[in-house]
């Protein structure tokens, strides 16, 4: 049986050794979950939430109540880079001496996010989104908004521990297998327990939505959303009973209807950009995929989704894109 949300700055005990908090964002998806695993004297804690001073509140109250059950944070492992995973990571690890445990190039994209911060960073997002066929006025509200990383992120540690995809890694005198899933962050980190069955499944797996997949300016001809459902493939080997654990959302179990509701997401959204292209930008097929109407802020998300999808269709053969003379790039059915 699957407990109730547990309030923030409290755990909810899903079983013996494992414990649920949760964390508010002041964005959508508006929470995020945060494991702890049981661990020799203390506890493994599993994500970090973003940098702000509600967050570090929380986490002291939980620290100090009934949620750590007067047993230390002994671990902490971050599944990925993005600021509601990693943006206390810094400062959970230098409060307590860890060094926290991460896939390489998730720790690597965090370092150069937190560093890249400068004005040609900046233009050059506002340049990629004017290729899309973003308005003016969204290049101008990305130069006014600056670098967003470094805001939701606590300085960064110089030291980490790397983990790799096939990793078994013991957590309390048991095995947990890491298996890495890629398109909506490089290199994220789950985590599956083969005596529990039992799937931290971060941001990979989600029990109501599927997870953001975006084409980003920095790998403009990368293929995410290939990346995305080629690794979702992977997690159908793992046992119909599963226990999946996701970071945004309730715990679920269904493992195998819910990959199976993922893959057809996709190919609905493929199809019908198959079917609405015609020498248009990215910008012009919002709609497509996106019932309202998007502001600026939520914009840029919006823009790097339609775009892995129209990428996907382009390595299977489906679409062509070709740059017209305002250097907007058009698509069209190959």
């Amino acid at each position: 049986m699957i407990p109730d949300i547990p309030a923030p700055g409290q755990a909810a005990i899903l079983r013996p050794g494992l414990r649920w908090l949760r964390f508010p964002l002041p964005f959508p998806p508006s929470h995020v979950n945060v494991w702890l695993l049981e661990d020799g004297p203390g506890w493994l804690v599993i994500d970090c939430s973003i940098a702000n001073d509600a967050s570090r509140d929380l986490w002291r109250e939980a620290m100090a109540g009934d949620a750590f059950a007067g047993r230390p944070l002994y671990r902490l492992l971050v599944t990925h880079f993005h600021p509601d995973h990693a943006g206390l990571m810094g400062w959970l690890a230098e409060g307590h001496g860890l060094v926290p445990l991460m896939t390489k190039i998730e720790w690597l994209q965090a370092r150069a996010l937190f560093f890249d911060t400068g004005s040609e960073m900046v233009e050059h997002q506002a340049r990629f989104a004017a290729t899309a066929g973003a308005p003016v006025e969204y290049a101008d509200f990305i130069r006014a908004r600056g670098p967003l990383y470094v805001k939701s992120v606590a300085p960064l540690p110089r030291v980490f521990e790397a983990i790799a995809d096939g990793q078994d890694i013991m957590i309390g005198g048991r095995p947990w297998r890491v298996m890495t899933g890629q398109g909506h962050a490089p290199d994220m980190a789950c985590l599956f327990n083969t005596e529990d069955h039992v799937l931290i499944a971060a941001d990979q797996i989600l029990p109501r939505i599927s997870p953001y997949i975006g084409l980003h300016a920095g790998e403009p001809s990368a293929d995410p959303l290939g990346a995305f459902l080629a690794s979702l493939d992977r997690f159908r080997a793992l046992p119909e009973d599963t226990l999946v654990l996701p970071s945004h959302g309730e715990p679920f179990y269904g493992l195998h209807a819910r990959l199976d509701w993922l893959a057809a997401h996709h190919a609905e959204r493929l199809s019908l950009l198959m079917d609405a292209m015609a020498d248009s930008s990215a910008h012009d097929l919002l709609p497509v995929l996106f019932r309202r109407p998007l502001d600026m802020r939520n914009l840029g998300f919006g823009l790097g989704e339609t775009l892995a999808h129209l990428r996907r269709l382009q390595v299977m053969g489906e679409a062509v894109a070709e740059q017209d003379g305002a250097g907007v790039m058009r698509w069209r059915r190959a």
